[in-house]
């Protein structure tokens, strides 16, 4: 079974999906994603007897839903695909453009610099998504396309605020006051959105 599934992983991970990548701007970040009909028509082309299942749970009321819910963390689907005898499982939950989760009711959260956000609360259709998504993760277990979510699970970086070019050189000298006389001679010479700019770089976003 395992040369197998290093057989299928080889194969898959050596074709180049670069120009079938799809980019979606989410916040300040820029996802990267793969179309789930084009994963799923090229996974089928090279394992025509592969097959997928959608994981469905059984409700309070006896339904089967294509999801597990939990009133603190939102709403998870999941999935497996199988080629053969190898299974690979996946799970994502359902969020929003920011990456929140979604819930069964809208809510309100607080950013550290950008006030008051909410979340809407989840549709089917939003659950419908985050399904053919997960279906696209659960594919690249086995090796389509799986170097494009590198780096997915590293800690974003802290948001920038939204501050005039006089609170940018404010904040700047906040953090370094010995550097006062240095500003005020850039000030002599250049722009205040100029020296703003420069500060920016040395600004401590998590301060």
């Amino acid at each position: 079974m395992a040369d197998k599934d290093n057989s299928v992983f080889e194969l898959l991970n050596s074709i180049d999906v670069s120009d079938k990548v799809e980019k979606k701007k989410s916040g300040k970040n820029e996802l990267s994603y793969l179309s789930w009909t084009w994963a799923w028509t090229e996974f089928k082309k090279k394992f025509p007897k592969a097959t997928y299942e959608i994981k469905k749970f059984v409700s309070k009321d006896g339904n089967e839903l294509p999801y597990m819910y939990d009133s603190t963390t939102g709403f998870m689907v999941f999935t497996s695909v199988t080629v053969d005898d190898v299974t690979h499982e996946m799970w994502l939950p359902v969020m929003d453009g920011a990456n929140k989760a979604m819930k069964d009711k809208p809510y309100k959260y607080m950013t550290k610099y950008n006030g008051e956000k909410s979340v809407e609360q989840a549709s089917m259709f939003d659950v419908n998504k985050t399904i053919m998504r997960c279906l696209v993760k659960n594919i690249a277990m086995f090796g389509l396309g799986l170097y494009i979510y590198a780096g997915e699970d590293l800690p974003e970086e802290p948001p920038q605020p939204q501050l005039s070019d006089a609170e940018l050189i404010e904040k700047y000298l906040k953090q370094n006051p010995e550097n006062k006389p240095n500003v005020d001679e850039f000030l002599k010479t250049k722009s205040e959105h100029e020296v703003a700019e420069m500060m920016k770089a040395y600004i401590d976003w998590s301060k």
